[in-house]
């Protein structure tokens, strides 16, 4: 298994336990969000601390999580992008759709800040 996922009640952490998420392991974290999306997750959190390395289709994985979690109304956040990860994720100018925390705390802090609204 690539991924480490702990169920909250109002969302789910996948955390990604690869140093690359690449063509090799990106259509299972697809499959997992899939997955998730389909047992009623609407919130995810993607943990990316211990990723250093982000090609094509692990961006491609990405933006499923995020169109899965905006179809159902949900909110998808990443955090703890490596310098690396966080450099492609720009040139591939989708910061600007994205939501990114710094860190795991404030991604959980922007699910709570959800559900109160």
């Amino acid at each position: 298994m690539n991924f480490i996922i702990r169920n909250e009640s109002n969302y789910s952490c996948v955390k990604v336990d690869k140093e690359r998420l690449d063509s090799f392991i990106a259509p299972e974290l697809k499959a997992e969000l899939v997955m998730l999306s389909n047992q009623g997750v609407t919130n995810i959190i993607l943990d990316l601390s211990e990723c250093e390395y982000c090609d094509s289709s692990g961006l491609s994985a990405i933006l499923v999580g995020n169109r899965l979690c905006d179809d159902s109304e949900g909110i998808f956040i990443i955090c703890n992008l490596s310098s690396a990860v966080d450099k492609m994720i720009k040139m591939a100018m989708l910061d600007s759709i994205l939501l990114i925390a710094p860190g795991l705390k404030e991604a959980e802090q922007l699910i709570v800040k959800k559900s109160e609204l």
